[in-house]
């Protein structure tokens, strides 16, 4: 009885957080999804990564509020709907509901026909910006998180290799703890510049983070 009493004292302090959050907020009075949209904003603010004209790709898309903000910097009046100028191909495990000019595929992109799915949809384009927002479900076994963690990350980083344009970059989420600086590692090995940033708008009780690499090195 005592684990359940503590339970419901997590999950109601854990609501009252979010309820209050002041990017919750945001998010429902500017139409967003998901808080999420916010981290997705700062960095591309800080970094000047994606722009009208562009093919963005997001990984891990679902609920859509990375999908969201992409389609409204693609919009020259940075609107929710209408005119389009760019593509957004985004796939998730899970179900999305539709965002008007984005066009989703649902699968495990870890399975190769998914994979292949997804690089039929680009019909050819090269990707400006790979975004990604994927994460295993955690088991709570640091060294197993760890590697599916990182597992997600390498798919990511191929598929960049695979299609990203000469000055692209690759937007990806990984966390603090084991396996991260060899993460950092593997960024730099990939790309000309790597940036870690850590938004304002993620938790600070998270231990999430973002590497984004821009500039991908030619293979040797």
């Amino acid at each position: 009885m005592k684990i359940k009493t503590k339970s419901k004292k997590v999950n109601k302090a854990w609501l009252n957080d979010h309820i209050n959050d002041p990017y919750v907020k945001l998010a429902q009075k500017e139409g967003y999804r998901a808080r999420a949209a916010y981290k997705l904003k700062e960095i591309d603010e800080a970094l000047g990564l994606i722009r009208p004209g562009h093919v963005v790709v997001d990984l891990g898309s679902t609920p859509g509020a990375w999908s969201q903000y992409v389609r409204r910097r693609l919009s020259p009046a940075g609107a929710a709907a209408g005119e389009l100028n760019g593509v957004i191909l985004a796939l998730d495990l899970l179900p999305m509901e539709p965002i008007e000019g984005v066009t989703f595929l649902q699968g495990d992109f870890r399975e190769p026909p998914v994979l292949a799915s997804l690089e039929a949809a680009l019909a050819g384009r090269i990707v400006d910006v790979v975004v990604s927002d994927m994460a295993p479900n955690l088991s709570g076994i640091e060294s197993a998180d760890a590697a599916r963690i990182s597992h997600l990350v390498e798919l990511a980083i191929e598929f960049s290799l695979a299609h990203l344009k000469p000055e692209g970059a690759l937007v990806t989420k990984v966390f603090h703890g084991s396996g991260y600086s060899q993460l950092v590692k593997l960024f730099k090995e990939t790309f000309r510049v790597v940036k870690p940033i850590k938004p304002k708008a993620s938790r600070d009780k998270s231990s999430e983070t973002f590497l984004v690499g821009i500039g991908p090195k030619a293979r040797a």
